[in-house]
């Protein structure tokens, strides 16, 4: 770590920016509505603590070993070089050490949930990790990062139930399209950057329009298995009512998007919001009775 780091409030700002702690929440709203469902609202106070401990570590774990991968990268990028490896305010090494770190609690808490967390603990890891390469060798790296993203849902059954029902099956397939499109919305973003560095990416290789199009299409497939997910778990209409709000705010994203496919913060921002909507019609069928 550079030694002109400043301590205190600083040293954890920068480290929450290294480890892009403001984004934590994005993907938390569906995460806990997996977990409603897997528990019927009443989780279990150590195995709850258990999971939010893994996934935040394996969140870390992926971010920091993104950052070191993608290093020469990031200093060719006008975007990314104020990134504090680039910018010379970590040291690569310490990257690799929160990486370890961070893994080595993914793993350890997997061992205090049940054995078949452990035993996928590594699988999980290795597709957290492996992601920061795909850019080199193949234009489909927002699917594995829609796959990494699916790993919640079945990590929430598996972490709380030391097994994977197979209604969850739908949730895992929803939750690959889903993060699938946001994933493409964010690389939309990056097109320019992308194609001077000689990276891959769905919105080079079918051009912004019929990415545009893709993503739309993955929206729809997405809320079909989710819709699918809800039925398998016997949710009640409260469920598919949250997943037609869903589906409303989502057509007014992709349309926004065919208008002016490079502006991706609105997107972004609106995924959040799309996960709250979702979180508060799963809560409601799970814990009002008739809804």
């Amino acid at each position: 770590m550079s030694a002109s780091l400043a301590p205190g409030k600083g040293a954890g700002r920068e480290l929450g920016r290294f480890l892009e702690i403001q984004n934590l929440g994005l993907n938390l709203p569906f995460a806990v509505a997996f977990l409603l469902v897997a528990t019927d609202g009443y989780p279990r106070l150590v195995p709850l603590l258990l999971l939010l401990v893994a996934f935040v570590a394996a969140r870390n774990a992926g971010h920091a070993f993104n950052r070191w991968a993608d290093l020469r990268y990031d200093t060719l990028n006008p975007r990314t070089q104020d990134r504090a490896l680039v910018a010379g305010r970590y040291a690569p090494r310490t990257a690799l050490l929160l990486t370890a770190a961070n893994a080595a609690v993914v793993v350890v808490a997997s061992y205090f949930l049940n054995p078949l967390a452990l035993i996928l603990a590594p699988v999980a890891l290795a597709l957290v990790l492996g992601y920061s390469y795909t850019k080199r060798f193949t234009a489909l790296t927002t699917v594995f990062l829609g796959l990494v993203e699916a790993v919640t849902p079945a990590a929430v059954f598996i972490g709380m139930l030391g097994r994977l029902p197979t209604g969850a099956l739908w949730a895992v397939f929803g939750i690959l399209a889903w993060g699938t499109a946001f994933e493409t919305v964010h690389s939309l973003g990056d097109v320019g950057s992308d194609r001077s560095l000689g990276l891959r990416s769905l919105p080079l290789a079918l051009g912004p329009d019929r990415s545009v199009v893709l993503v739309a299409v993955l929206h729809a497939a997405a809320l079909v298995l989710l819709g699918l997910f809800g039925w398998a778990e016997g949710l009640g209409w409260a469920y598919y009512l949250g997943l037609a709000v869903v589906a409303a705010l989502a057509a007014t994203l992709d349309a926004s998007l065919v208008r002016h496919p490079s502006e991706v913060t609105r997107p972004f921002r609106r995924h959040f919001l799309l996960g709250v909507v979702f979180l508060v019609g799963t809560a409601l069928s799970v814990y009002v009775p008739g809804m």
